[in-house]
């Protein structure tokens, strides 16, 4: 099976940065597309960011311009640099990726466990 691990959360003040990893292991065949989502107190979890294996990626509109999803292939690593944050970026960040794991037909989505981010203002 695969597993995510996420890290980099905190507290941070509003403006401020971090940068979230999400490192994937386990008996991986392949990895496909890698994905950041984020759940508030009392909403619905919402998507952030993707990147494909190739690298293409796409954002939510509240995030653009102020968030950078990247991924470290040799590494099943997943990173998201979160610049300017602000009071509502405080969720819970999950990262999600589609992979195959060894020995099975077909690939399948795997979860994080999440990290909390705590924006002050």
């Amino acid at each position: 099976q695969v597993q995510l691990a996420e890290s980099g959360g905190g507290l941070v003040q509003a403006g401020g940065s971090l940068r979230l990893s999400c490192a994937a292991s386990g008996s991986i065949e392949s990895i496909g597309g890698m994905d950041w989502y984020r759940q508030a107190p009392g909403k619905q979890r919402e998507l952030v960011a993707t990147i494909t294996n190739g690298g293409n990626t796409n954002y939510a509109e509240f995030v653009k311009g102020r968030f950078t999803i990247s991924r470290a292939n040799a590494k099943n690593t997943v990173y998201l640099q979160m610049n300017s944050l602000k009071p509502e970026d405080t969720a819970v960040y999950y990262c999600r990726c589609t992979a195959q794991a060894v020995g099975v037909m077909i690939s399948r989505y795997y979860w994080g466990q999440g990290t909390q981010v705590t924006v002050s203002s």
